[in-house]
């Protein structure tokens, strides 16, 4: 206990006369650190207790969510205690995340956190904006779309393909908005199980709708029913896909920590089944997008610039994994670049 008058108060002042008030230091300080509370006790007598304040970042940083996220719960209320000086929020530094629904929406994985959060906002000009063309243009590119990586950007932006004098597959404009929305899945679901049922809806959001999917031997959102090869290599027979589908997954789940190259592996395997008529080149490569978000391991795509050693890297996997590996470390430095751009952090 202190006698207010013997208290310096000539650098601060009460916020109010009650009999509990905040000092506040002067204005010109660009950062609180700390709030001094003064509790009347009675017999001009106070006591004094400080609470410890952080930034916006700094509460992001801990609890592994944007930074937009954290001015969000702010603005709201939703964090007891948030103040603003000027344009800056100061957040009590023992704050928790708000309580509903924060267990299942945010996880350990900062760029998931990122991509859910973007998506929810519809944000423009984002990670998630990015990732959505850049994958879709380019996992779309390597089967053989037509489409331009400018047309791929106006579907997602606008729902137009714009002005084009080329004649424009109908195929390759409805797989480029399926494959938006495939991406959406694998964000929602990115730290589910992999199971043959979401490998399925995958492919039953990937090719409903085309052409194909009005053929009664193409089984859209089921394995195939014809035998079917890739590159000229005979693939997994029709009735034993999904004996090997089972297979192949229940020895992936086997894995504890799984590695870039258990994805890749996978990967790998999944292509040679190739469980699907079309679209197994697609569907595999959301599934290891996915599975780096799941592990917390930074993504990739694989651009057109790397078509040709991704394709060379599949067909020697058994004999040479480098070649793959390499390929995939080049994409995801590439990707890391990006991240770096838009300031998200990753291991």
């Amino acid at each position: 206990m202190i006698d207010a008058e013997t208290y310096s108060l000539n650098f601060i002042k009460f916020t109010n006369e009650s009999r509990y008030s905040k000092i506040f230091l002067p204005a010109n300080n660009s950062k609180i650190k700390a709030i001094i509370y003064c509790i009347f006790a009675g017999n001009g007598k106070y006591t004094i207790n400080s609470m410890n304040y952080i930034s916006v970042r700094e509460f992001a940083k801990r609890w592994n969510i944007p930074e937009r996220t954290a001015r969000n719960y702010c603005a709201t209320g939703k964090i007891k205690g948030a103040f603003l000086t000027g344009k800056t929020w100061n957040i009590p530094e023992d704050s928790l995340l708000p309580e509903k629904g924060n267990k299942k929406k945010f996880s350990d994985n900062v760029l998931l956190n990122h991509f859910k959060e973007q998506k929810e906002m519809k944000l423009k000009g984002g990670i998630y904006h990015r990732t959505q063309i850049d994958l879709t243009y380019n996992s779309n590119r390597i089967e053989g779309s037509k489409l331009t990586h400018d047309q791929t950007r106006y579907i997602f932006e606008t729902n137009t393909i714009g002005a084009s004098k080329e004649v424009i597959n109908i195929d390759d404009i409805i797989e480029t908005t399926n494959h938006f929305r495939c991406i959406d899945l694998i964000i929602d679901k990115a730290k589910s199980k992999l199971t043959e049922s979401f490998i399925k809806e995958l492919h039953f959001l990937l090719k409903s709708g085309t052409s194909y999917s009005r053929k009664d031997w193409f089984n859209v959102g089921e394995y195939k029913k014809l035998p079917n090869e890739v590159g000229g290599n005979e693939t997994c027979p029709p009735k034993a896909v999904s004996t090997e589908m089972s297979a192949l997954l229940s020895d992936y789940h086997s894995i504890a920590k799984k590695t870039l190259e258990d994805i890749i592996d996978f990967h790998y395997k999944f292509e040679i089944i190739h469980p699907f008529q079309d679209g197994n080149g697609r569907v595999g490569r959301l599934i290891m997008f996915k599975e780096c978000l799941a592990n917390n391991i930074v993504p990739f795509i694989i651009d057109e610039d790397l078509k040709l050693f991704y394709y060379r890297g599949l067909q020697e996997w058994r004999h040479i994994k480098e070649y793959l590996l390499d390929t995939c470390l080049t994409a995801q430095d590439n990707y890391k670049a990006i991240l770096v751009y838009f300031e998200i952090e990753f291991d």
